[in-house]
Formats: C-alpha cells, sequence, structure tokens
C-alpha cells in the first residue's frame, strides 16, 4: 500500500434559509459565522477533526452568493478519518448545535469502505442554537469488483 491509500475526502454543506425581515436574517447569519469562527485554526491541541480553514461561506447578500438560502461549504481530506469518524460526527453535531440551519449533508468517500452520505434535517422547519438531540440518516454506496 502506499502512503495515499488511506485517504479519505470529507465535504459538504450545511443550508439556512434565515427569517423573511432582514434584521433577523442577519443576526442569524452572523450567529453562523461566529460558530465557524470559533472553531480552531488548523491542527490543536486537544486534536479538533474540524478547523476553520475548511469552511467557506458566500457574503449575505444575492452579489455576493446568497439569494434567499445562506449556503455554507466545507471540505476537507484526511488520513483515514472513517476510524476516528464517530469523533468527527459528534464534533460537526456540536457545530450544528451552535447554528441557525434547515438541514445538512456531509459525504464521506474512503478507499475501503465506500461512499456514506449523512443527513440531517432539522425538526418543525429550522434549527435554531440549542443542546436538542439531532437526527441523522446515512446511505451507504460502495462500488465492488469482480474478479474474473
Amino acid at each position: 500500500m502506499s502512503q495515499f491509500d488511506q485517504e479519505s475526502v470529507v465535504y459538504g454543506v450545511i443550508r439556512h434559509i434565515p427569517a423573511a425581515d432582514p434584521f433577523s436574517a442577519r443576526l442569524q447569519r452572523r450567529a453562523n459565522w461566529s460558530s465557524i469562527q470559533n472553531l480552531p485554526l488548523g491542527v490543536d491541541d486537544e486534536w479538533s477533526l474540524l478547523c476553520r480553514e475548511m469552511f467557506s461561506m458566500p457574503g449575505e447578500d444575492v452579489f455576493s452568493g446568497t439569494y434567499q438560502t445562506q449556503l455554507i461549504h466545507f471540505a476537507a481530506s484526511y488520513k483515514a478519518v472513517e476510524y476516528e469518524w464517530e469523533h468527527w460526527l459528534k464534533q460537526f453535531e456540536t457545530l450544528l448545535k451552535s447554528m441557525y440551519w434547515v438541514n445538512a449533508t456531509v459525504h464521506l468517500e474512503t478507499e475501503l469502505s465506500g461512499k456514506h452520505t449523512f443527513h440531517w434535517q432539522a425538526e418543525q422547519g429550522s434549527h435554531a442554537p440549542s443542546d436538542a438531540e439531532l437526527r441523522m440518516s446515512c446511505e451507504w454506496e460502495r462500488e465492488a469488483g469482480f474478479a474474473v
């Protein structure tokens, strides 16, 4: 096996449709930005699997990428993160609990265990920052080769 055989790629999006009134919408978007800014920069002493650099957010208006829905993108490559996947999910759900959102999707692509898609849907339409339990669904896809 080469050094690249154990790479895992994680990417996805957190979606939020802010409140109808402009002032509340701006506060919600800024709260989400603040949650991302509270993540560690790069590798930290507590071995965080999420870092600020892996997230990207468009600006607050239609001219900078936000028509109605706020889209927060993220992506990172790891060395065999599937072995630490429970920790990754826990850290991601902690982030989600601190944000406003309607749904979130995470894609995990691994060499050994295929592709997984994880999806969170806010109950009652939208999630506001809270410690309430989150519900996640998972789909698994694996490409299998046949030996001849």
